[in-house]
């Protein structure tokens, strides 16, 4: 059972401070998912009116590698693990114009970004659902050289044959404006659901392969 399939059926008050919906109908509802109103994804370029809680944001802070799902044409979820950037209230990925991300976004410009830490025990993650568009020429080469840099050394970055190599093939960037951010944390409901002892207890949680 996954932790949203827990979270969806524990309808305890309390635990809603075990997973942040950033909508402003959230406040005094039981835990849950809450499905996002697609009519917020166009967000005119503007900055987003939310921003996630400051523990989702200090995660967003760190190097962790992101997934990223758009939309292909027939409808299904085209997902892929990218490194990204969280600057300002958006989202932003490094990609290729001829990249399949690129395109969908070029046609349909909303995308998802999700971000998590994979402790057993301790797992939680963020995810953003907005608007995606793309950026080019010298405002996407210097995004993505901040975007590269969060995950190369400097000496990786002056390496003629390294940092070229990426900017001749990320040629656009991906701008998410969410509109929406969810959060969750399986020690917060480990310790309001199962007092501590899930993670608590040695052998309950087997280790990730």
């Amino acid at each position: 059972m996954s932790v949203i399939a827990i979270f969806r059926q524990i309808s305890f008050p309390k635990l809603r401070n075990a997973i942040v919906g950033c909508c402003s109908q959230a406040q005094g509802e039981s835990a849950k998912i809450r499905r996002v109103d697609k009519s917020k994804w166009d967000c005119g370029g503007k900055m987003p009116t939310q921003i996630p809680d400051p523990m989702s944001q200090e995660m967003l802070q760190g190097r962790l590698i992101a997934t990223l799902g758009t939309e292909n044409e027939d409808g299904c979820i085209h997902l892929t693990a990218v490194w990204y950037l969280f600057e300002d209230g958006h989202l932003f990925v490094a990609t290729s114009s001829k990249s399949r991300k690129a395109r969908n976004i070029a046609t349909r410009a909303k995308a998802s970004l999700m971000v998590d830490v994979r402790k057993p025990g301790a797992e939680r993650g963020v995810t953003a659902v907005g608007k995606a568009e793309l950026i080019s020429g010298k405002q996407s080469r210097e995004i993505n050289r901040r975007i590269h840099s969060r995950y190369m050394s400097a000496g990786a970055m002056a390496d003629p044959r390294i940092e070229p190599v990426f900017a001749s093939f990320d040629d656009v960037t991906i701008r998410i404006t969410p509109s929406s951010w969810t959060a969750w944390d399986m020690a917060v409901l480990d310790a309001q659901a199962f007092g501590g002892r899930l993670g608590g207890t040695p052998g309950y949680l087997l280790p990730l392969d």
